[in-house]
This record gives structure tokens, C-alpha cells and sequence, in this order.
């Protein structure tokens, strides 16, 4: 008996694939709803976002950097200026092998060994998207040769970029200042300042000087193109520009001719000159010698030639008028003289007799004269020409040292005189309350002798020896010393003046001053400390000679200059104006190792004098007095 063979149950069969079609249709359905709405999102919810990318793939804002401002003196010589030249650049993440790229560059065109210390160095700087300097002022054959090759050397480009060029040199180094890369330090500044999209673009920013203090205006704004590209990036068209706006150009108070005659003036010695408008504050010479060329850094310095400038002996980055403090020894007698006065200390006509030596009671110790022998009858006036020790020890004293800190205070020793640059020093105004605070202990009384002639802890700048003389010249008036007269704005061409900043008035009786400028008279005239650097002066000059004595000598001996080597002979200071009658123009210099004030310094202020009052270099003065003398 054989088995059958079941039938199929076709109805069951069906209903199953009726099932599995619906629930296939339904996952169809729902897949095709889910495709629809995500259609719906993005083309209708999300159309003007995504427009927005299609556009800006399509679309590249290109930054323009603007040109930066001029810089010119007084009579419109330019300082700092700009020009066009091709840049050899090299982007690390664009090169498949950088050595190899280097050394393929190298067989193309002359690399010299510092130009490839300075460019790893700014390599080691940079971010790898960066492009990065190689050699910069390439010629038009060298732009020819790397165009040609330019398709084997991926990463590598030459752009058109501006240079800075200091067309002033050395002598004005520390006035204008010099450009550099923008490094990483500069970009936090600029993100913390909110001034980071304004440098986008832009490869350089000041470093120091007027370059760094007038960054904001020099700079100026930086445009954008608005260029059209293709799939590979690459600029098919521009669509739109908003053009940069250059930096606002500089016109200074200072001449830069006159600040050619300080610096020949100063010969081989080191040191530093400022000369000020007395009755505006315009700063009408700053030499800092030794100089250094600010060409060096615009387009980034090799470590061997900073190493050498910043390890110099004779330190040239140092801006000796700002940032040099040094004890301001006698030129400080004036304003004691007239602390003197105005406190009721002093009578002009009290005199002392100055043996050569100063004792303080129950004290064996003798504070010493410049003068061995002594002045004999010294009243305030001669105190001042002929620079007596003496008079000043017993003034002193007499006021103490609470009384005479406050009073010179008011003429701003001890704190920065406010310049249009940066980085000044606010010397030293020493006190019995600071010595406390500062070593804990106490202020002895042979420490307020030797501060009567400036010695001891008091250190000033030349730059607030200047306002200084300027305030005894002027009357009282503390004026803000000032670079920047004025600035062109770009578009309209127009001057605007920059208003200096007076920072208040010392009350002065004007009998008292006329006694201490009198005797300041007396320093230029025969017999006065200065007389031979007054002579033949078709006008008249008020001043003070000074030394700040470096070694320290015993009791009783002798100072001797020629017996020192010149880096231990006293520093030589002088403080002057001219003329007496409606002063013009105020002179602070400081001869580093110079020796005498009367020997070293006043020479280098005539110098300035003449140049500024009369319109005579040394050269001519010379040249007339070989004239009379055949």
C-alpha cells in the first residue's frame, strides 16, 4: 500500500504572500515617506542654509592687506617707507618632501646659508598651512626660472608682497622702530584685542618704536575680494571688492637733520640725546648710541646676527634716552636750589663757606667736594655755576630727605614721563617710606647727603632730565614728551594734528625761578662750569653740567679719570636751553664713560644748538674759524 503525497494548501500560501506583500509595500511606503520628508527638510526647511554652502564653496572672500602709513619728520623727509618686491614661499603642508623641495630650490637658484637658518626658523614658528619666507627681493630672473619649474615643486610659490624700508638707518632705529612677522604671542594679543580679522591677510606687525606705539593707525584696514572659483579652488573670476584702506601716514616733531648732527656729534662714545620742544613737548632729536639697522628684522633676522646685537657689549637694542637710568648727579642741583627757595629753606642771598668737605655732626666721615680745595663764600646763585658740593650737602640735610622727595616729585622724577613710545623706564625717586618697603631698613642720614647732589639711589632717565629743564624753562608747565605731530588720514588727505597732553602746572614764585635760571645763566658764561661750550654763541643758553660717578673711591684719594679704563671713568650729563630770553628748544644729554659733563656732554649739546637756533653743522663752524685764523 503506497503513501499520497499531500496537496499544497494553496489558500494558506496565498494569504502568507498577501502578507509579506503588505508588509514589504508598507516598508516601501514607509521608506518612501521617510525619503520624502528628508527631501522636504533639506530642500524647502533647510534651502537658504544650504544655498549659504553652495555659495561659499563657489565663493572665496580673498583678505587684501593694506598698504601701511608712511612715517616722516617735520619737514616731510620720509623715515619709513614701502615698496614691491617677489617673496620665494614655501607652504610645509603642501610639500611631499620639504628637504627635497629645499634642495630642488636650491638648484635653481642661489640660497645662502642664512637665508635657510632664518627661514627654519620661522618654519619652527609657523603653523604647517602657513606659507613661509624663503628669499625675499628675488630678480627678474630668478622669478623666471621658478615660474618655469614651478609645476615640480609643489608647496612652493613667489608672491608680490610690501617691504618696509628705514630709509633714516641706525640713527633713528630707536625712534621709528621696525615691522616683523606676526608670531604667536602677536595673534593673542590681536584676539584678545578683537583686532584679529583686521590682520587677516597681513604678515607683519610693529615690533618696537612708532612702528609698534602707532600700530592701530599705521596698519590701516584690510579689504577682501570676493572671488568666484571652480571645483578645484582655483579664482575663475572676482565678483565684488571691498577695497583695503592704507594706514594713516605719520608726520613727527622731530628733524631728522638735526638728529643727524647729535649723532655725528657724539663721535665714538656711547649714549644718549633727546632734545624737546619746551613749551609743546615735541621730541625734536632722540639718539640712542650705539644704533642698529632696523632693515635687519622686516623680513625676520638670522639667530647669528641677533645673537651678535643682542650680546654686544655695548648693547644697541637698548634705547639708552628711554630705558638707560642713571644717578643724574649735579644737573639735579638746580631743582634742589630752587626746593630750596619755594620750601622757605633757602634765602638767595644765604651763604656758605665751602672748605672742600662736609661732616655731618658727632661724624668723622668727610663727604668730599669736586673742588679739593674748596669754593670759600658760596651763595645760591654761584652754588649753581660752579656746581658747589658743599651747598648741596648742607641743603640736604636742612630739608631732609621726606621734604626734597616730595617737592621733586612734582616735576616727575620717579615715574615715566608719558613719550609716544614704548617701553620707558620710571627711574628711581628714592625715600625713606621706599627704602623700607623695598630692603627693610631704615634711612640713614649720610644717605640724604649724597642724595642732595643726585648720587645714592637716585637714578633718572635723559628723557626725564629733559622735561626737567624744560618745566625750568617754561615755568612750571609739565608737558608729555611727543613724537607724533599729526596724521594724514588716507582717503581725505588731510593733517590731523594730535594734541599733546600737559599734565598739570607746578606753582613756582617767579623771583625764585629767575634766581636759579640766573644761575644757570652763569654755568654758560666765563667762569661757569660750561663756559667754553657757550663761547661765541650768538645766543644765550642756560645750563647744567653733572657727572654720575660708577666706581667708588677711599677716602681721601684722589680721583684720577686718566688712571681709568673708559668703561670706569664717570658717566658726563647736561641739561641746557636756548635762548634764555623765549627758550625754543631744551637739550638733555648723557655721555656714557664721557667723564666730565663740561668736557663731553655740553660740546654735543652746542652742536644741537647751533644747528637748531642758527642753521650751522660743526663742519661750518670749523670752516669759519679756519677762515679768520688765515
Amino acid at each position: 500500500m503506497s503513501l499520497a503525497t499531500p496537496l499544497k494548501n494553496l489558500d494558506r500560501e496565498l494569504a502568507r504572500f498577501h502578507g509579506r506583500l503588505k508588509v514589504g509595500a508598507a516598508f516601501v511606503a514607509l521608506l518612501a515617506a521617510a525619503l520624502l520628508g528628508r527631501g522636504f527638510h533639506l530642500q524647502i526647511m533647510q534651502h537658504e542654509h544650504y544655498i549659504q554652502r553652495a555659495e561659499s564653496n563657489r565663493i572665496s572672500l580673498v583678505p587684501a592687506a593694506p598698504n601701511r602709513g608712511l612715517i616722516l619728520d617735520r619737514n616731510g623727509h620720509i623715515l619709513a617707507e614701502n615698496y614691491s618686491a617677489y617673496t620665494l614661499e614655501l607652504t610645509r603642508a603642501q610639500t611631499h618632501d620639504l628637504e627635497a623641495t629645499l634642495t630642488e630650490v636650491g638648484k635653481l637658484i642661489e640660497i645662502t646659508p642664512g637665508q635657510l637658518r632664518r627661514f627654519r626658523r620661522l618654519l619652527s614658528e609657523s603653523h604647517e598651512f602657513e606659507t613661509v619666507p624663503l628669499k625675499s627681493k628675488l630678480t627678474d630672473e630668478e622669478v623666471a626660472i621658478l615660474a618655469a619649474n614651478r609645476y615640480r615643486l609643489p608647496g612652493v610659490e613667489v608672491k608680490a608682497r610690501l617691504f618696509r624700508n628705514y630709509q633714516a638707518g641706525p640713527g633713528m632705529a630707536h625712534v621709528v622702530g621696525f615691522i616683523g612677522r606676526i608670531n604667536d604671542r602677536d595673534l593673542k594679543s590681536l584676539r584678545e584685542t578683537g583686532r584679529e580679522e583686521n590682520y587677516r591677510g597681513s604678515v607683519h606687525i610693529g615690533k618696537t618704536g612708532l612702528e609698534q606705539s602707532y600700530e592701530t593707525l599705521l596698519h590701516g584696514r584690510t579689504g577682501f575680494d570676493q572671488m568666484e572659483t571652480d571645483a578645484s579652488g582655483r579664482a575663475v573670476r572676482m565678483l565684488s571688492r571691498i577695497p583695503p584702506v592704507p594706514g594713516k601716514d605719520l608726520r613727527l616733531y622731530l628733524d631728522a637733520d638735526l638728529q643727524a648732527v647729535a649723532e655725528h656729534a657724539f663721535g665714538d662714545y656711547l649714549g644718549g640725546l633727546v632734545a624737546l620742544d619746551p613749551n609743546t613737548g615735541g621730541v625734536l632729536a632722540l639718539v640712542s648710541k650705539p644704533g642698529f639697522d632696523p632693515n635687519l628684522f622686516v623680513d625676520g633676522i638670522d639667530p647669528e646676527t641677533w645673537k651678535s646685537l643682542n650680546e654686544s657689549p655695548e648693547r644697541p637694542m637698548v634705547n639708552r634716552v628711554l630705558r638707560g637710568i642713571y644717578p643724574p648727579g649735579s644737573t639735579i642741583k638746580p631743582l634742589m636750589a630752587l626746593a630750596g627757595l619755594e620750601l622757605g629753606v633757602r634765602k638767595p642771598s644765604d651763604s656758605i663757606v665751602d672748605p672742600g668737605y662736609f661732616s655731618l655732626p658727632n661724624s668723622r666721615h668727610r663727604f668730599r667736594d669736586w673742588k679739593r680745595e674748596g669754593h670759600g663764600v658760596v651763595d645760591l646763585r654761584r652754588s649753581i655755576s660752579q656746581s658747589c658740593d658743599i651747598y648741596y650737602y648742607r641743603l640736604a640735610v636742612d630739608m631732609g630727605i621726606d621734604r626734597m622727595h616730595d617737592y621733586l616729585a612734582q616735576f616727575g622724577l620717579g615715574e615715566k614721563t608719558g613719550i609716544d613710545l614704548e617701553g620707558e623706564s620710571s627711574g628711581l625717586l628714592p625715600s625713606r617710606e621706599w627704602k623700607q618697603r623695598r630692603w627693610k631698613k631704615p634711612w640713614y642720614p649720610g644717605e640724604t647727603v649724597i642724595a642732595g647732589i643726585g648720587q645714592g639711589y637716585h637714578l633718572t632717565t635723559p628723557l626725564q632730565l629733559a622735561t626737567v629743564a624744560a618745566m625750568l624753562a617754561n615755568g612750571g608747565k609739565r608737558v608729555e614728551p611727543r613724537l607724533v605731530q599729526a596724521a594724514r588720514d588716507p582717503l581725505t588727505h588731510i593733517w590731523q594734528p594730535l594734541p599733546g597732553v600737559v599734565r598739570g602746572q607746578v606753582a613756582i614764585a617767579p623771583e625764585h625761578l629767575e634766581v636759579v635760571r640766573q644761575g644757570m645763566m652763569d654755568v654758560m658764561r666765563p667762569g661757569g662750569t660750561a663756559a667754553a661750550s657757550a663761547a661765541g654763541a650768538p645766543y644765550t643758553i642756560a645750563g647744567k653740567t653733572g657727572t654720575a660717578q660708577i666706581v667708588g673711591i677711599k677716602q681721601g684719594a684722589r680721583y684720577d679719570a686718566s688712571r681709568l679704563a673708559r668703561q670706569h671713568r664717570d658717566h658726563a650729563l647736561f641739561i641746557a636751553y636756548a635762548p634764555t630770553e623765549n627758550p625754543r628748544i631744551v637739550v638733555a644729554v648723557m655721555v656714557e664713560n664721557g667723564g666730565s659733563g663740561s668736557g663731553t656732554a655740553a660740546p654735543i649739546a652746542r652742536a644741537v644748538f647751533d644747528y637748531y637756533l642758527t642753521g650751522k653743522r660743526p663742519g661750518d663752524m670749523q670752516l669759519e674759524a679756519n677762515s679768520a685764523a688765515d
